[in-house]
């Protein structure tokens, strides 16, 4: 995606979210307070610009993905990501929109972060402790996990939302099946050409999705074959 302005005037973090709010990718005070609380420069490697919006390679082929994405989801999610609910970061990554998430559904809530490169899991846990959401760390409201994020993490399901950080060629029924009634799945979905995906599980059961814009994510794959380069 194309940036939505450059580089110069945005030096830290809070400057950043009012960028976003003035081109109205955040329109929610809860996802601009976050946002705001939630330091992207905790987690972007050194020597990359942490406020640009634009995505950044963390090692292993894997990215975090730009300000104006974590933003989109965020927004997408607010109305899942309540108090109290249970949330699924699948590629967590940099363990950013893990924190996010962690810190809008608090200490009762339960959020789950699964990254299938050890080391990013380990980086991440060190990232998270630099900032407010550390302490949900410690409580055991907020977990990493190394595994497929593929499969979901059933024992903490059913999830009110959950996020996937990488491209799916297609949906994975393991998540469509841990998505709660009444419960919001954003997801990228496509080769080539990809869209974000909103997938509601409606309280009878049935799915219902759209899509929500064009997006370009790495692949959803296995551990090896992101290592290979896909």
């Amino acid at each position: 995606m194309e940036r939505l302005w450059t580089s110069g005037g945005t030096e830290q973090n809070k400057a950043l979210v009012e960028q976003l709010q003035h081109y109205g990718v955040i329109r929610s005070t809860k996802v601009a307070e976050v946002m705001e609380k939630i330091d992207r420069g905790s987690f972007v490697p050194d020597g990359n610009p942490p406020y640009v919006d634009s995505p950044m390679q963390i090692g292993y082929n894997a990215t975090i993905s730009a300000p104006h994405m974590h933003a989109t989801c965020l927004e997408l999610l607010k109305e899942n990501l309540q108090p109290g609910m249970h949330v699924l970061d699948v590629g967590s990554g940099t363990g950013y929109l893990t924190a996010c998430f962690a810190l809008m559904v608090g200490p009762q809530g339960r959020v789950v972060g699964i990254e299938h490169i050890p080391e990013l899991g380990a980086s991440s846990i060190e990232n998270i402790q630099k900032t407010p959401a550390a302490s949900l760390l410690k409580e055991g409201s907020l977990s990493i996990h190394v595994g497929d994020g593929r499969l979901g993490w059933p024992e903490s399901s059913p999830y009110d939302a959950i996020h996937v950080g990488a491209a799916a060629t297609e949906i994975p029924q393991p998540l469509i099946d841990q998505l709660k009634p009444g419960g919001r799945m954003v997801i990228p979905v496509g080769n080539i050409f990809q869209d974000l995906e909103v997938v509601d599980k409606n309280l009878d059961g049935s799915i219902s999705i759209h899509s929500e814009t064009s997006v370009r994510y790495v692949p959803l794959t296995s551990r090896d074959a992101q290592l290979r380069g896909y």
